[in-house]
């Protein structure tokens, strides 16, 4: 990959200045690049990584749904998969190998909010064949970043 994306995927708020002394680049090569990178599509999107877990009162659950689906003829997964991720509970949507087809990570008010969409919008979809629904308890890491840092146990030792 190319160095410019690299810096930009661990840190899309690196100034242009410290982009030029990373890369050796001008600003100017580098702004053309970074402009030329969105109108293709290769960059879509800068984001920020939130730990959540750290926002009292924060509510919401987040769930793991792996999706077994009949692939159409002459279309595979790609009009089904499209369908599914249209839906504002569907924050990623993945092709997968293995058991299941597609990987979905679904977020919701509560519990039975996700339960709901599983029920009511997913599973009556004529090309879905079954699913499997993982609540996440704990987000440890996101993106390449730790969230939970372990503390040392306060614990005294136990000697014989």
């Amino acid at each position: 990959m190319e160095e410019i994306l690299e810096i930009l995927e661990n840190n899309a708020r690196v100034s242009l200045e410290d982009l030029e002394k990373l890369t050796g680049k001008s600003q100017k090569e580098i702004s053309r690049a970074i402009k030329d990178y969105e109108k293709k599509g290769v960059i879509v999107k800068y984001k920020t990584v939130v730990n959540r877990q750290k926002i009292k009162g924060q509510r919401g659950v987040r769930a793991l749904i792996e999706v077994k689906v009949a692939p159409q003829k002459d279309v595979g997964f790609d009009l089904v998969a499209e369908r599914i991720y249209r839906f504002p509970e569907v924050k990623s949507c993945y092709l997968l190998s293995g058991t299941y087809d597609l990987l979905l990570v679904v977020e919701g008010d509560d519990i039975n909010t996700v339960a709901s969409f599983v029920s009511e919008k997913l599973a009556p979809l004529s090309q879905v064949r079954g699913t499997a629904t993982h609540f996440m308890l704990k987000k440890y890491k996101e993106d390449g970043v730790i969230l939970t840092k372990l503390e040392k146990s306060q614990r005294l030792a136990i000697t014989y």
